[in-house]
């Protein structure tokens, strides 16, 4: 009867599988489906270049008070990384330059 008792407690808690290996964000709601709060171009039409991003190759100006400079990106900059979860990031730091602590809901983070 206890272990009865206990199973009645027992909550699992998890993200519903994706429905799709990857969904490149666009802003055509006419040929796109709509998944994870932007809408997915037709896998049909996704190319090579929709998986490169270009915007990590400028030095971040680390003269502030933290010492560093983070260039975030996230599917609103990158529409590759809609749906997987992920966010990548850039950061320069100076001698003693800090990352403040922070979290990310739901996600994980990539650093380059």
């Amino acid at each position: 009867a206890f272990a009865m008792a206990l199973t009645l407690f027992v909550a699992n808690a998890a993200d519903p599988s994706p429905l799709q290996d990857f969904c490149v964000g666009v802003s055509d709601t006419h040929t796109a489906l709509f998944v994870n709060g932007f809408f997915c171009k037709n896998p049909k039409d996704v190319t090579a270049n929709d998986f490169l991003y270009k915007g990590f190759d400028t030095v971040g100006d680390t003269n502030n008070r933290l010492r560093s400079k983070a260039v975030m990106v996230n599917a609103t900059r990158f529409p590759a990384l809609n749906t997987l979860g992920l966010s990548m990031a850039r950061i320069d730091y100076e001698v003693g330059g800090l990352n403040p602590p922070h979290l990310h809901p739901r996600a994980s983070e990539m650093l380059t």
